[in-house]
């Protein structure tokens, strides 16, 4: 029963179309055929035979076209009286009308068949043998009447024209739609690894920064004075806890970060001041130096991974911001702490893109005692005159921060 499910039509609209196309076609067949009128064993011995052999061809042409084109062999154009054009080959040839791609009331539906042939079979070499054995039968064809050179040239045409051409197009157009395929594959593909990028940098914009100020306070209260010591105990642990959230967190960026990472997304929360304000807040010490005219697009996104950075690698340091329409600075002074976290993160290395995508240009690296993000813009219709951000310094390979 497995082996006959392939015969087995999907929906009624298929059954009504198969069904039809068996009329026509045994139509076509008795029209080719002796009149059932005046020769009824004629049509009894020819035409019914092949009525039923197109039934056939039908049934398994759904599944099998190519076995619905053997099948229909004894139907193809071997008949060399009519033709899609006759030429004068006198010239050449004995005869003066020679029949170029040769044409049968069956010739639409072979053509059909071959076409759905190269349009659903991968594999060529079955379509190979199948062409052979076509070609075996159209050679035996033109032998038996004569092998006439004028035969010879109706029967290649007829290959050509009934089996070859149609089923290189139905090839090309598989191949087409494969393509098609495959671009639409590539384009969600693409816009998934855009989001795991957007979600990636909010992480590490929103989560990231929350958990460094978490440990600042964590440190703050660990060196608070008047604590019994279970309580600084417990600080301390806290304090570790949010440093190891915090890799944590770094290492699930790096797992939905990409090579590919598309053009980034600018994250969405607080403006520069309330990102400060909501900072010192939290324990830090922060002076913001806001300069007049408009805050660069890229502002809160610096200013977060700056203040972000000097609460892991240098809690309780006194840190300035300065913010212009052409410049963004953070500056951290010594660590008044043990650090709360790791060094080679991708923090940087996110930042640095989204600059270089803007025109500007970025420098990170120890600066004195601490350590100072500066990134620069251009202005508005100039040229980057550091080729978009550049390689980073070797300070900041060697800051240990990210």
């Amino acid at each position: 029963m497995k082996r006959l499910r392939p015969l087995r039509r999907e929906s009624r609209r298929q059954v009504v179309y198969d069904l039809l196309l068996w009329v026509v076609l045994g139509i076509f067949v008795a029209a080719m055929g002796p009149d059932p009128f005046q020769d009824p064993a004629g049509f009894g011995m020819v035409t019914a035979p092949r009525v039923g052999l197109a039934a056939v061809a039908v049934l398994v042409g759904r599944p099998w076209p190519l076995a619905a084109l053997v099948l229909l062999l004894p139907l193809g154009p071997w008949q060399f009286s009519e033709g899609f054009a006759t030429v004068d080959l006198s010239w050449l040839l004995p005869r003066r009308n020679v029949k170029i791609f040769p044409l049968l009331a069956t010739s639409p539906f072979i053509i059909w068949y071959a076409y759905l042939t190269g349009r659903r079979m991968a594999r060529a070499w079955p379509a190979l043998l199948a062409f052979c054995l076509i070609s075996l039968v159209g050679v035996t064809v033109v032998l038996r009447m004569g092998g006439d050179l004028a035969l010879w040239v109706s029967m290649v045409t007829a290959l050509v024209g009934t089996y070859l051409v149609p089923y290189l197009c139905g090839v090309l157009r598989r191949k087409l739609l494969q393509q098609r395929r495959q671009t639409r594959l590539s384009a969600e593909a693409q816009a998934r690894l855009r989001e795991r990028a957007r979600i990636a940098r909010d992480m590490h914009d929103s989560l990231g920064h929350d958990l460094a100020l978490i440990a600042v306070r964590a440190a703050g209260l660990e060196l608070a004075p008047g604590l019994a010591p279970a309580q600084v105990k417990a600080a301390g642990e806290l304090r570790i806890a949010a440093a190891d959230a915090t890799e944590r967190l770094r290492q699930i960026i790096g797992l939905l970060r990409e090579d590919a990472d598309a053009a980034p997304l600018s994250p969405v929360g607080e403006d520069v001041s309330e990102l400060v304000r909501r900072a010192t807040d939290s324990g830090m010490s922060i002076t913001l130096d806001l300069s007049p005219g408009p805050v660069p697009g890229l502002a809160r996104a610096v200013v977060q991974e700056g203040l972000t950075n000097a609460a892991k690698h240098a809690p309780g340091a006194a840190v300035e911001v300065s913010v212009s329409p052409l410049r963004v600075r953070v500056r951290n002074g010594p660590a008044r702490s043990r650090p709360t976290g790791r060094s080679g993160g991708l923090g940087l290395a996110g930042l640095r893109e989204r600059v270089r995508l803007a025109g500007g240009t970025l420098a990170a690296g120890p600066v004195g005692d601490g350590f100072e993000l500066t990134v620069t813009l251009p202005r508005e219709g100039e040229e980057d005159p550091h080729r978009s951000g550049g390689n980073p310094p070797p300070d900041e390979r060697r800051s240990g921060h990210g």
